[in-house]
């Protein structure tokens, strides 16, 4: 279902390659939500959205310090963005996952889905623009 796309190339190898692997790594949380024959899905749940939290942080590291080196005039906006997201991230709550698994992976999803799309076709493609 989650597949990196070329339209979602910026150009800059290192941010391509992490989006990729953003992708994979909501396609593996769509995977769960498709698994009709486990019932407790909760440690799965828990494992994705580390790794999902951990490598986004990663990932938001490099592309500011990328957007720094090239003085990347919308670098402001971007921390703005990445911080929302952050804070959403770590703000799940892990009891409300274990209650409402199915229902926390749809959210999910949804959250993740419309962050990779929007952020990285409206935000982060301009980055690879930059003369």
């Amino acid at each position: 279902m989650y597949e990196f796309k070329e339209d979602f190339l910026t150009g800059i190898d290192q941010i391509d390659a992490e989006h990729r692997r953003l992708f994979e790594i909501a396609d593996e949380l769509y995977n769960l939500k498709c698994e009709e024959f486990m019932p407790d899905k909760y440690d799965n749940i828990r494992h994705i959205l580390e790794e999902l939290r951990d490598y986004t942080l990663t990932h938001f590291e490099h592309e500011e310090a990328y957007m720094e080196s090239i003085d990347y005039e919308r670098l402001p906006e971007q921390r703005r963005q990445h911080e929302a997201l952050e804070e959403t991230i770590n703000d799940w709550d892990m009891d409300a996952i274990d209650e409402n698994q199915d229902e926390t992976i749809e959210e999910i999803l949804r959250l993740v889905t419309n962050w990779l799309v929007n952020h990285i076709l409206y935000e982060d493609k301009l980055i690879g623009r930059k003369d």
